[in-house]
């Protein structure tokens, strides 16, 4: 039996996802987002919601952040694009009540920032506010574009509008957990995924499987709780 070794790799702005050495295995996919580090606070201007100053959040910035990608194998066809994290609360009831708090071990779901697939082969990254630039009142359009096609992310589950593309943090002011936004691409062996309009990051997840030819992924950081704020947890804030 072969010898499976796992490894992740992370210089500076640049993760290589884990991986393992082993015939057909996923290959590292070297993935770089510009003023996002691994394990690093994710700044302002990419979050929903920031905090307010008065242990509550108000509107962020909302922009979508810029990122790229090399080292695909040559087999690659098209690349998708995914931002889940995966520390949201499981129910929303305690969310944002005063004198109510979420405690870390709450029970805790996925939620998806932002789906996009078929991006081209020859697309290998995508500029900042190329695909969000702000918050835009009754969302944003899902649907084919030049970069791939926009899927619809989990704010939908929470106001109206089809809220395609990218949408950022926005965690609870009230969670006692700290939110780690996982960004993700995939070097896919199919030019195109065939998925319903509009798509879904559970269902994009689905239909990658058993066509991944490599994957890079950052995972930054993010809370509005005034706890993570304070001088004890000195860093967690991106200036």
């Amino acid at each position: 039996m072969k010898k499976i070794v796992l490894t992740a790799f992370c210089l500076a702005q640049t993760c290589l996802a884990p991986y393992a050495f082993a015939d057909n295995a996923i290959r590292p996919l070297s993935l770089s987002i510009k003023g996002i580090r691994s394990e690093k606070p994710i700044p302002d201007r990419f979050a929903y919601c920031m905090p307010d100053g008065q242990g509550r959040s108000k509107d962020g910035g909302n922009i979508s952040p810029a990122i790229s990608w090399s080292g695909a194998p040559e087999a690659t066809q098209s690349y998708a694009l995914i931002v889940v994290d995966r520390d949201v609360p499981a129910s929303f009831e305690r969310a944002n009540q005063p004198g109510k708090t979420i405690p870390k071990d709450f029970g805790r779901q996925d939620f998806y920032h932002w789906v996009l697939v078929n991006i081209p082969a020859q697309v290998h990254g995508l500029l900042e506010g190329k695909n969000s630039n702000g918050i835009a009142q009754g969302g944003k359009s899902v649907g084919k574009t030049d970069y791939g096609i926009n899927g619809q992310n989990d704010y939908a589950l929470m106001s109206s509008g089809p809220h395609g593309g990218y949408d950022g943090p926005c965690p609870p002011w009230n969670d006692e957990r700290l939110h780690r936004y996982h960004f993700m691409v995939y070097a896919l062996d199919v030019p195109s995924l065939a998925l319903p309009n509009p798509i879904k990051g559970k269902q994009a997840e689905a239909a990658m499987a058993g066509h991944i030819l490599a994957k890079g992924e950052v995972v930054g950081t993010y809370s509005n709780n005034p706890v993570w704020l304070s001088p004890s947890h000195d860093g967690v804030r991106a200036h």
